[in-house]
């Protein structure tokens, strides 16, 4: 599986351990994203506060176009979710607007990792599990982001280049 865990040695604080892998002959190249939220407990519920520490780390953050397989590890302790949007021209990661739901428009998403312990579709993946899905990326930017309510606001949002 590689490492998906957040560890010290990336920089991103330890959290759950993963309780499932993806399959290792998935397609293309692979990126691997740490979905962490910090300084919260299971025993925090609801809808995350906005404000709260949560990152998103990709990587790498540059690969070749074609085939690209995500894998999204959870070492955080709130359910989390990856999607693949497209950056217009001129645009910058990071800067699109959360509507009053607290998510971002996905209109034009390649692709989406939400299934705990399965690749695609799903309700989220779950504290300490692995979700990806395999999409076919053309050479441009794409931004990586868990869009559940206020997750981007507070931080988990990463660009991912593709060359030719």
């Amino acid at each position: 599986m590689g490492d998906v865990r957040a560890g010290s040695s990336s920089g991103v604080p330890m959290g759950m351990p993963l309780t499932c892998a993806a399959p290792t002959d998935l397609p293309g190249s692979r990126v691997t994203v740490s979905l962490v939220d910090m300084g919260m407990s299971p025993m925090m519920g609801g809808v995350a506060p906005t404000g709260a520490r949560m990152l998103l780390v990709a990587r790498p953050a540059t690969v070749h176009s074609g085939p690209v397989s995500v894998v999204a590890a959870n070492s955080g302790w709130r359910t989390h979710e990856l999607v693949v949007l497209p950056i217009d021209a001129g645009a910058v990661a990071g800067r699109r607007v959360p509507g009053r739901d607290g998510t971002v428009d996905e209109s034009g998403s390649i692709g989406e990792a939400s299934a705990s312990c399965a690749t695609g579709h799903g309700e989220g993946i779950v504290s300490g599990a692995v979700g990806w899905v395999t999409v076919t990326l053309a050479p441009g930017h794409y931004e990586l982001v868990c869009n559940l309510e206020n997750h981007y606001a507070d931080g988990m949002h990463q660009e991912l280049v593709v060359t030719g």
